[in-house]
């Protein structure tokens, strides 16, 4: 690799010299040496995911090397290296993860965004391949990131923040004191809809699952700003609206986990509401009576961000996700998470299979 390193007189002259460049002209071109989660097939991820080498990478013209920062492992990155997800990267030797935070290392030659080493940098919309201590995608791939908020939520806005952030804008036009409904509450999505929510005055009527931390769970969910929240069994009573009180009858719901939990939102919609469906966590089927349909006029939608960052979105993307860092500077949006060293990758890949019972979620710091 020496050799390859070495540069030829007329290749020096073409670089793009940089005063503030840390490193050495031939390090510009080629990345350093990286460790990467690899597979090769499809299976569960502890059985087929090995951590390896893998050689320097050649920048090319418009290329940027990013040393990695920190990236999570989160349900649609299992989801991939099972098989199960509808889009996957190419097999074999096929790098795991989805986003993350890195650093700008090097530029190549020809890159004209306004990227310099040091800059906070995240893949948006996401890119595969995250899950490496330093990566080399196109100039375009990177948007630049403020760096005065807590690594692991740069690596985190991408995903679940923006879930939430687009289905409060994208399915119901909500105004000030109207109400929505969700399911899956406790988790990062359903976290940062209730923040999200408060700060555009929407009040918030979370459903949490029986289980023995469930008032522990609900007085977390009341500091992140909930309106209300139940647990499931709670809400099987005929009348469930009036367990409301002085609450509006939400017009939107949220739903990530499908089964009862599904039929718990539809029964507190309001007339013409909409359930919005985003994940399925039970593995079972959405349920709707025909009295809904036809009494109540109910709306049923699915979303999937991906689909919606594929359709020419990446300027607005970057937009809210400058927004939603802001939120985080501010104190507005928080979640709880877990940095684990990249070196004891078999350690937070148990964790977030759940070996290690319930757990926040894991984020890889490189």
């Amino acid at each position: 690799m020496a050799s390859a390193l070495r540069l030829l007189p007329s290749t020096a002259t073409r670089l793009r010299f940089r005063p503030h460049l840390p490193f050495s002209t031939a390090a510009s071109l080629f990345s350093p040496p990286s460790k990467a989660v690899l597979y090769d097939q499809h299976g569960p991820p502890d059985q087929v995911l090995r951590v390896e080498d893998v050689p320097p990478v050649e920048l090319g013209e418009r290329g940027v090397c990013v040393k990695m920062l920190a990236a999570p492992i989160n349900p649609s990155d299992i989801n991939r290296v099972q098989g199960v997800y509808p889009v996957r990267p190419p097999l074999p030797a096929a790098v795991a993860g989805y986003e993350g935070v890195g650093q700008v290392h090097a530029v190549g030659p020809a890159v004209t965004r306004p990227l310099s080493p040091g800059d906070w940098v995240i893949p948006s919309p996401p890119s595969f391949g995250t899950w490496q201590t330093y990566i080399v995608k196109p100039e375009d791939v990177w948007h630049k990131a403020r760096d005065d908020v807590p690594v692991e939520y740069a690596a985190t806005v991408t995903v679940n923040p923006l879930t939430a952030l687009r289905m409060l804008q994208d399915f119901v036009k909500l105004k000030p004191g109207d109400a929505i409904v969700q399911n899956g509450s406790t988790s990062i999505v359903g976290q940062c809809v209730i923040q999200l929510a408060k700060v555009q005055g929407i009040r918030t009527i979370n459903i949490i699952r029986d289980r023995p931390e469930s008032e522990e769970a609900k007085e977390k969910l009341k500091q992140l700003g909930a309106d209300e929240v139940f647990i499931e069994s709670q809400l099987d009573v005929k009348n469930v609206k009036g367990l409301l009180g002085a609450l509006p009858e939400p017009a939107l719901g949220f739903n990530c986990v499908g089964g009862n939990a599904a039929s718990l939102i539809l029964k507190l919609l309001r007339q013409g509401g909409t359930m919005v469906t985003y994940g399925g966590m039970s593995k079972k089927p959405v349920t709707v009576s025909t009295s809904s349909f036809i009494f109540k006029d109910l709306s049923l939608r699915g979303f999937w961000l991906q689909k919606w960052m594929n359709s020419d979105k990446s300027e607005e993307c970057r937009t809210m996700i400058d927004y939603l860092l802001g939120l985080v500077q501010e104190g507005n949006l928080k979640y709880e998470m877990e940095l684990t060293p990249f070196s004891e990758f078999d350690l937070a890949l148990d964790k977030a299979l759940g070996k290690h019972g319930s757990q926040p979620k894991q984020v890889l710091r490189f």
